[in-house]
């Protein structure tokens, strides 16, 4: 079984039809724009694609368009969201039939919750699937967290628990490592906020958004080899992006979308239960997509076969 998963992975964004429907065309384009970029992989159904706000006929639908259009040209990270065992353990066989090379599981959204409870559940999801498999440890956003001793007792009950999605600045992140005597393979999300520190800190791989995709398998790669000014310089580019857009996960996907659309020159955006910007926000949302420039159409047009 393949564990050493690492780089750069942007987790797709959810577009919608005006009839509110997943716009499968978006996905596609999507898709291509990661393979185009350099991207080490894709991520698929975190909270940047809104897996609250699809039902779970959608989560499969949206799955089933990625995977056969990505066709196994990278790897392919799949979260799963479902709030019972059974549920994460039908849709993670699911993701396995399409192609997944690993996933994610969320915590179920529930509170006042023991951590021996959450290890029960994740451990049997775990045993039901013969995939590596990540656990989403974010509390700033699923409202739990469990403990470095619970993790590393999970992971040694079931060793195809190697991985961690973490939403933690630098500083927790290495804290995390050490705590857990580097059991895990450490793949962090908030945006890309903080890349190049999280990478120094001990994280393997990041999880940026859509809207910077063209930039962060780059800045991966030029901190890997060494060459850390052009990997600050064009962090750099990107930061003030990230910085806006980190506010709520709900801020987020709202503005992110609107800024991925104006990089694609689309002059209609549909959103689903979305925040509602202020003259502020859309203001912030011309400024970023100015600064980041048009996504790079004939490498995107390349990437899906249709340039010769």
């Amino acid at each position: 079984m393949q564990t050493d998963f690492a780089g750069v992975y942007p987790m797709l964004l959810s577009f919608f039809t005006r009839d509110d429907r997943i716009d499968a065309n978006l996905l596609k384009r999507q898709v291509d724009l990661a393979v185009a970029s350099g991207a080490h992989g894709i991520g698929v159904l975190g909270l940047a694609t809104e897996i609250n706000k699809l039902s779970t006929a959608e989560r499969r639908e949206t799955l089933e368009i990625v995977a056969t259009h990505l066709a196994g040209r990278l790897p392919l990270s799949v979260t799963i969201g479902e709030n019972t065992a059974r549920g994460q353990i039908d849709f993670a066989r699911h993701a396995v039939e399409m192609g997944a090379d690993w996933l994610i599981l969320q915590p179920p959204p529930v509170s006042d919750v023991s951590e021996l409870e959450l290890l029960r559940f994740f451990g049997s999801v775990a045993d039901a699937v013969a995939l590596p498999i990540a656990l989403q440890n974010a509390a700033i956003y699923l409202g739990i967290q469990l403990s470095a001793h619970g993790l590393v007792a999970l992971q040694r009950q079931h060793p195809n628990v190697c991985l961690l999605k973490t939403e933690d600045p630098p500083e927790i992140t290495a804290r995390l490592i050490d705590d857990t005597a580097g059991a895990f393979r450490v793949f962090v999300g908030l945006g890309g906020m903080h890349m190049i520190d999280e990478l120094r800190a001990g994280a393997v791989g990041i999880i940026p958004g859509a809207e910077t995709m063209d930039f962060t398998p780059a800045i991966y790669n030029a901190h890997v080899v060494g060459h850390d000014a052009s990997a600050a310089t064009n962090y750099g580019k990107i930061a003030p992006s990230i910085e806006f857009l980190e506010q709520s996960i709900n801020h987020f996907v709202t503005c992110s979308r609107e800024i991925v659309a104006r990089r694609w020159g689309l002059t209609e955006v549909h959103h689903r239960l979305a925040k509602e910007m202020s003259p502020t926000d859309r203001d912030m949302i011309e400024r970023c997509a100015a600064s980041l420039g048009p996504f790079p159409f004939l490498a995107v047009q390349a990437a899906a076969g249709e340039v010769r």
